[in-house]
């Protein structure tokens, strides 16, 4: 392309954009027919075990809503892609759906490498994905709305209640997880808040294992080791089908909850529903929902949930459990249904001024709501494994807390924007090369 039609590429792009409009729109707003929607869910591969579940809870809230009038009149249609657990192929899967299936939304992806493949993808193309999983923050998009909980939401709560007398008045931190970025941003944020509490260096010990690993014998035996140095415990950030054998590796060799409990940030009912749980009582999750909570909101939501699973003969029929993710994609599915009706659009640009301050009334209990910074105020808990494998809850907020994406932990954050910026990624970059 040559330099005066890049030029006035630009101008046009400039223009649209302030004009509301993007030069990427991709998502038809007139007409009478179905909305597409995304989902982009990994079906098969290491994160299945996860991801699965959040394709059934869309493709069930999409059919509720539709049951019901739909959005504006109109029926939302889902388009179900599977990437694999192929990060590479989560990119090419989410261009796909934005400009050739010409979706209005996305619903999708669960680990951060995911959702940091399809981030430049949806910048460019002006779309929106909804990401329903804790992660370690340190990332605020206008093209993206976290129903996930942020480091605040979740580790820095867990591992306060930890080195508190009523959770163990731990001394010494193992922290494990998967080698990605969730959890090693997650643990240079933790390193950092441990070490603001009087933590010495030596009493924090840090261990990666890659996706899909299944030996943990010398690590669990490293664990006891090092709790012998002290009241110790271990802050598990292992994602995916690895937390079976590290959960069954932790009964072999006799570690109790009262000896060293695990608090686990990426652990909930799914994950546990194939393990014998008994040898795991007592060990810990930090979630902002379990199954197992009480109220109308969440027993409508479980007995729907049981309803789908069973009109669709889905594999594991009446063993098949809620979660805290689950919670997060039926909630942002609700909330985007809720936008586009505030703005009578399918238009990106609209539905992202209209997301905010939407509020639902979660399963969890508490009413959830969107805030600037494109985070939910959600509220945190911590639960206990059960010899059912549910969870019983044993501390929670009494209020929904407000996101901090950018973790006061982490240098440099201090006085970073609180709130997501209304010029597109593309235009911000463009206008600091030029200044």
């Amino acid at each position: 392309m040559k330099r005066r039609s890049l030029l006035k590429f630009g101008s046009m792009a400039g223009a649209l954009a302030l004009a509301g409009r993007s030069p990427f729109a991709h998502a038809a707003d007139a007409g009478t027919g179905p909305i597409k929607v995304g989902i982009l869910h990994s079906l098969s591969g290491t994160m299945a075990i996860s991801e699965t579940s959040l394709k059934d809870t869309a493709l069930m809230t999409i059919a509720d809503i539709n049951k019901n009038g739909g959005v504006m009149g109109r029926k939302i249609e889902p388009v179900v892609v599977d990437p694999a657990s192929n990060w590479p192929l989560f990119a090419e899967k989410a261009r796909q759906l934005l400009t050739q299936d010409k979706v209005a939304c996305v619903f999708g992806c669960w680990t951060s490498v995911s959702r940091k493949s399809v981030l430049p993808v949806f910048e460019e193309l002006n779309g929106l994905l909804y990401y329903p999983v804790q992660y370690e923050g340190e990332e605020m998009s206008r093209n993206v709305f976290y129903t996930g909980a942020a480091p605040n939401q979740q580790a820095i709560p867990a591992v306060e209640y930890l080195m508190s007398a009523e959770g163990g008045g731990a001394k010494r931190f193992f922290l494990l997880g998967t080698d990605y970025v969730y959890p090693r941003t997650t643990n240079k944020i933790l390193r950092a808040f441990l070490k603001s509490k009087g933590v010495k260096e030596a009493d924090i010990q840090e261990v990666y294992t890659p996706f899909g690993h299944s030996d943990y014998q010398t690590i669990v035996a490293n664990i006891k080791t090092f709790a012998q140095g002290g009241k110790t415990t271990v802050i598990s950030t292992i994602n995916g089908d690895s937390n079976v054998p590290f959960y069954k590796e932790l009964g072999n060799q006799g570690i109790k909850a009262t000896d060293v409990p695990v608090v686990a940030f990426s652990v909930g009912e799914e994950e546990l529903r194939g393990i014998d749980t008994k040898p795991l009582v007592g060990h810990l999750a930090a979630w902002n929902y379990f199954m197992s909570v009480k109220n109308p909101t969440n027993t409508k939501f479980k007995d729907q949930f049981a309803a789908w699973v069973k009109a669709n003969n889905l594999p594991g029929g009446a063993k098949r459990v809620t979660n805290d993710p689950m919670e997060a994609t039926y909630v942002g599915i609700h909330m985007w249904k809720q936008a586009v009706e505030k703005a009578k659009s399918t238009d990106v640009d609209k539905v992202r001024v209209a997301m905010i301050g939407q509020t639902v009334a979660a399963p969890s209990g508490f009413t959830l709501s969107m805030d600037g910074n494109h985070h939910l105020h959600k509220p945190v808990m911590i639960g206990e494994i059960r010899g059912d494998g549910q969870f019983n809850v044993v501390w929670k907020t009494k209020t929904a807390v407000r996101a901090q994406p950018w973790s006061p932990f982490i240098a440099g954050n201090q006085g970073k924007p609180d709130v997501v910026s209304s010029i597109p990624a593309f235009l911000r970059r463009q206008r600091a090369a030029l200044a």
